[in-house]
């Protein structure tokens, strides 16, 4: 067997995290394979990381255990850019000879590629693999679309707090363990420091806003018939907006400062001394270790509503699918099988740090590595994921979640206005898409 790796121009970086399109391609063609060869050259287009010479290795373990079962097939590896996937991978559902066999994806990508033609039905497949039964329900619903399987977790990513251990000891302060208590700590360590935020927060940082809501009760959207209603307007959604919304302020994070921050913005500025809290994930460690509070942090769960209870966090993360037009159906399902198996998964978590989806694995994973812990038991009380639907992208792209909560910090519209709206466009998003 002979195995080939291709590298595109690197990235700037890449947030290990739910990816989606730019917008939603357009409906394609039927372009379902008419045949299933049982040799040849299989093609597969994977994200380029930061540092991806770790994850390189271990895809190359996983197609060298896959040749062994397969001689005479060839595999070639290419490493695509994020920032641009959404290009090459809209044109290769449209042009099936200049399109790879598998591909990896972001999990928030699911339905639109769906919606689009572009991705195999494995539910078969899926089922009767032994290794998947041990899938964790995240992101096992994040390859589903209407019950159907289109590929395979590769990993998972959830977010949690993180505190500065130095200043809560400074101030006599514990990790809060109630959403009210993570409030009222912030402000209270920003009234007490008020060179530091006492939680860093974003009026573009959706992933970590959604916790919030979720925890008070609310939903982005609700299904009916297989169709999504917006419902960011319900009274328990509007509940946890208030509660999100609550952190902008000379009190704790400025919005002349805030308003307009990311995710990468709030663990940057927690990295570097400047918060004493921030939400991030598992895939922030690093980013965090490299900073100034290396050794003066921890991290807990992100609290819910009630004492003790964790906040239901969104489940991040890529799968890897098999295209419809592949010629090599048979083949790419089992190389799929290699590349997201239980063994690949732990190699990875070694390697990049990226959360395993088996229940089993990421016990595994946690006890290896400390840090893991909070993250894992934030999977298991319960994460969530964005709705199953193609106009999930546009929603997205058009930023209408960081759009109401920046009206709303910069006081330009009372939550149930700038919610009304946002559910608005979400509903015309999810009309567009059916």
């Amino acid at each position: 067997m002979k195995l080939s790796a291709r590298m595109t121009i690197p990235l700037a970086a890449l947030a290990l995290v739910g990816l989606t399109a730019t917008a939603c391609a357009p409906q394609t063609s039927d372009t379902s394979a008419t045949k299933d060869e049982k040799s040849g050259t299989l093609r597969v287009w994977l994200f380029q990381e930061v540092g991806n010479k770790p994850k390189e290795q271990v895809v190359d373990a996983a197609v060298a255990a896959f040749g062994k079962k397969h001689e005479g097939t060839e595999v070639e590896i290419e490493y695509i850019p994020v920032e641009t996937r959404a290009q090459r991978i809209k044109a290769a559902f449209n042009d099936p000879k200049s399109a790879p066999d598998l591909i990896e994806y972001g999990n928030t990508d699911t339905a639109g590629y769906v919606k689009d033609g572009g991705l195999a039905d494995v539910t078969e497949e899926f089922n009767a693999w032994d290794e998947a039964k041990d899938t964790d329900p995240t992101a096992k619903r994040s390859v589903t679309v209407d019950g159907k399987i289109y590929g395979a977790p590769l990993f998972v990513g959830v977010r949690a707090l993180y505190y500065r251990t130095d200043v809560f000891e400074e101030l006599g302060i514990e990790a809060p363990t109630s959403q009210t208590e993570l409030i009222s700590t912030a402000k209270k360590i920003h009234k007490a420091k008020p060179d530091l935020y006492g939680l860093a927060v974003g009026g573009a940082y959706t992933y970590g806003a959604m916790p919030f809501l979720w925890a008070n009760g609310g939903e982005l959207a609700e299904e009916s018939g297989g169709t999504y209603k917006a419902a960011v307007n319900s009274p328990a959604a509007r509940k946890g907006i208030e509660a999100y919304t609550s952190l902008f302020g000379d009190d704790n994070c400025p919005a002349a400062k805030c308003a307009s921050m990311g995710g990468n913005a709030t663990v940057t500025a927690f990295a570097s001394g400047k918060a004493a809290m921030a939400i991030g994930g598992d895939f922030s460690h690093s980013a965090v270790e490299a900073g100034s509070v290396k050794g003066k942090y921890a991290v807990v769960p992100l609290p819910g509503v009630t004492a003790g209870s964790v906040a239901p966090a969104f489940a991040g993360g890529n799968n890897i699918g098999v295209l419809r037009s592949s010629s090599h159906r048979t083949l790419a399902v089992d190389l799929l099988k290699s590349l997201t198996g239980k063994d690949t998964q732990a190699k990875l978590f070694d390697a990049m740090g990226f959360l395993p989806t088996y229940t089993d694995v990421l016990a595994d994973s946690a006890k290896k590595e400390p840090f893991v812990e909070p993250f894992v038991r934030t999977l298991g009380a319960g994460a969530k994921f964005v709705p199953a639907s193609a106009g999930w992208a546009q929603i997205d792209s058009s930023l209408v979640l960081p759009t109401m909560f920046q009206e709303i910090v910069s006081g330009r519209k009372d939550v149930a206005t700038a919610s009304d709206e946002a559910a608005k466009k979400m509903d015309a998003a999810f009309a567009s898409a059916s």
